[in-house]
């Protein structure tokens, strides 16, 4: 019986994927709500500075707005994982962006409806952040399900790479628009941006049948048999599974750090410079690196090399692998630096090899539970946004107390390489969501 059993579930794990053409649109209409979820995620710190004056929040108030965000992301990263998983991801991620696209378009009329700013704004990140903590966890069950293992890589790459088309979109526009029509004009770009991807997807990915076919499946219960047969005991009793989960940890908060207070070093350590320029090359670089780091992943695999061995390898540190033990390098270099063009090559470099990790952690994820990479994601990601709430507001107290940037990037090293070792010492690439009577077949 059990073998027919295994059968059964692989045959309909193939009949749930993806089709070329549907994996085509998917992936680039993924790429699209990437690109708007960052664009909404750094309206916040492109327009820090100029709401810190209009405000009069000092540094540390301006951490606690930045950091906000993160105490609602940490709180929905599990529950979006699971719901993806039962529910579909597809399903999880329009209901939440059409939520915080509108959050983000009313923004700036919500902020003056009370005297008390800083709380008013903190709280509006807060509830950004538990919108947007379904996003990852949702997407990862969707790919974990649709696409096939050799194609993970670059599929997820590729969707990650929008990350960095939205933090160079609202870098770019951001500070055309912060000159021209304000902070608050920021906020309606990407908000009805947000809005606008939400209408496309509502009538043209997810039809009527399909809908109303995921409500007959919830109805008869059967996505909720699922959980019973995943053992969860055994699943965090693996080395492997911490080491995910403390390597994403890192990886998250190291590039939570960078991205909330890297606007505001440029700023402040290069008052002359043009915010269109530092606010966009850094995430620029990051695009085709993200997709080479997705299809070197793939070919990789495709010439015979072990699993593992790619993803540890695109996690770069010399000389084993080359994602955050690099990037925490040119981080470093950051905080030692007076010219404004080696401090674009650093940022560059950093932000660049750090997209590395979609390819690593992001993928050995699914590479160890496909049948829950959702929920084990959420778990993963959960802890990497607790890490972004203390890194961020940490980063904001280093700055005030010493007066100096360095200690902010010597932060950001020791956090990734941290991660970096935990994984390259106890990473594996195995499936642990097998029960072990089905690991013995």
């Amino acid at each position: 019986m059990q073998p027919s059993t295994d059968q059964a579930h692989r045959d309909a794990a193939e009949d749930a994927q993806w089709s070329r053409p549907e994996c085509q649109v998917w992936t680039g209409t993924l790429l699209l709500g990437t690109c708007l979820l960052y664009c909404v995620r750094v309206s916040m710190p492109v327009c820090t500075v100029a709401m810190s004056q209009d405000f009069g929040w000092n540094k540390k108030e301006a951490g606690v707005v930045l950091s906000s965000f993160f105490w609602g992301y940490c709180l929905t990263q599990v529950v979006g994982g699971h719901l993806g998983d039962r529910i579909g991801g597809e399903r999880v991620i329009l209901l939440s962006a059409s939520a915080w696209g509108f959050l983000t378009v009313t923004t700036p009329v919500l902020a003056h409806l009370s005297s008390a700013h800083l709380a008013s704004m903190a709280f509006l990140r807060v509830l950004t952040g538990l919108l947007q903590g379904v996003y990852f966890p949702a997407l990862t069950s969707l790919l974990s399900q649709r696409v096939p293992e050799s194609e993970r890589a670059f599929t997820y790459s590729t969707v990650g790479a929008g990350s960095q088309c939205g933090t160079l979109l609202t870098g770019a526009v951001g500070s055309l628009l912060l000159d021209w029509g304000g902070w608050q004009s920021v906020f309606y770009f990407s908000g009805g941006l947000t809005l606008l991807w939400v209408c496309y997807v509502h009538r043209y990915l997810l039809k009527g049948k399909d809908r109303s076919l995921a409500l007959g499946v919830l109805m008869q219960g059967l996505p909720l048999a699922r959980p019973s047969k995943v053992p969860w005991r055994q699943l965090f009793r693996k080395p492997s599974v911490w080491a995910v989960i403390c390597s994403q940890l890192s990886s998250a908060c190291s590039f939570f750090i960078l991205l909330s207070w890297l606007p505001t070093f440029f700023k402040e350590t290069f008052p002359h410079s043009k915010g269109w320029v530092f606010n966009v090359v850094p995430w620029l670089a990051a695009i085709p690196a993200s997709l080479f780091g997705g299809f070197l992943s793939d070919h990789l695999i495709s010439r015979g090399y072990r699993a593992i061995t790619v993803r540890k390898f695109m996690q770069p540190s010399p000389p084993q692998s080359m994602g955050l033990g690099l990037s925490s390098f040119f981080a470093l270099c950051l905080g030692h630096t007076s010219s404004f063009l080696k401090a674009m090559v650093f940022a560059s470099a950093s932000i660049g090899l750090q997209t590395f990790n979609h390819s690593g952690i992001s993928v050995n994820i699914q590479d160890l539970a496909p049948s829950c990479a959702g929920f084990l994601f959420g778990v993963a990601n959960t802890a990497g946004a607790l890490a972004g709430v203390v890194g961020v507001c940490l980063g904001g107290y280093l700055i005030e107390a010493m007066g100096s940037w360095t200690c902010v990037f010597n932060l950001v090293a020791i956090i990734s390489n941290l991660g970096l070792g935990t994984f390259l010492v106890f990473g594996q690439a195995e499936r642990v969501d097998l029960s072990p009577a089905r690991e013995d077949l």
